[in-house]
């Protein structure tokens, strides 16, 4: 096949909730009118869902498939139903969900075998993924699901880290390196900025992701 009538494929890889995977299939939707094959990744419990959102657009003709991976759960010593972050009551079962995702590493490289997707953009809650698709010589685009805003407001605190200038969690700080003067206190942070959590090594691995995504489009660049 050339290069000329080459379709542009992409794989979308969203974290297991809601609030992540409808702008991730919407995201695919609109790559999809654009001309481009989207691929979106679920568990057989979501699949349903995202097939429903679908097919409405695969109707118009346009290439969007899913394709599932299967959340080793009891490995975890999470129930077969906690599939999703919706079914989750407590931290501890977060935190072995998140342990799941991690164990999903073989799954996706089989995928991107057989696939040969050109590119990979996936959830800021699967870093793991960065190393996947540099092992594979794709580019992988990294989703946020939030603001501009948010994100530079938080790392502005993460960096200049404000909150630890402070006497008390309700003494005002306003953000370092930030437009606007925007106050806030230690009180509006999450836990894990505050003190050391079990989500706090996690975090720091999203972040290290973000900083070699950003490594590599400079060097290209």
């Amino acid at each position: 096949m050339g290069r000329e009538s080459h379709q542009l494929h992409i794989f979308f890889f969203p974290f297991m909730a809601p609030g992540h995977m409808i702008p991730m299939i919407d995201m695919a939707k609109l790559f999809t009118i654009r001309g481009c094959k989207s691929t979106l990744i679920a568990t057989p419990y979501d699949e349903p869902t995202f097939l429903k959102s679908i097919a409405k657009t695969k109707d118009l003709g346009f290439d969007i498939d899913v394709v599932t991976v299967t959340l080793p759960l009891k490995e975890v010593g999470l129930p077969e139903d906690c599939d999703n972050l919706n079914g989750l009551t407590s931290m501890d079962m977060r935190k072995q969900f998140l342990e799941a995702i991690m164990l999903l590493d073989q799954q996706l490289e089989l995928l991107i075998e057989q696939l040969a997707p050109d590119c990979l953009v996936s959830d800021m809650f699967l870093p793991w993924t960065t190393e996947i698709a540099a092992k594979w010589g794709i580019p992988r685009l990294v989703f946020h699901g939030t603001s501009a805003f948010s994100l530079a407001g938080t790392e502005c605190v993460r960096v200049y880290e404000p909150h630890k200038k402070v006497s008390c969690d309700s003494e005002p700080f306003i953000i370092p390196n930030f437009p606007g003067e925007i106050t806030m206190s230690r009180m509006q942070l999450p836990d894990n900025y505050k003190e050391e959590t079990e989500f706090t090594k996690f975090f720091k691995e999203v972040n290290e992701s973000d900083e070699e995504l950003r490594s590599r489009l400079e060097q290209l660049l």
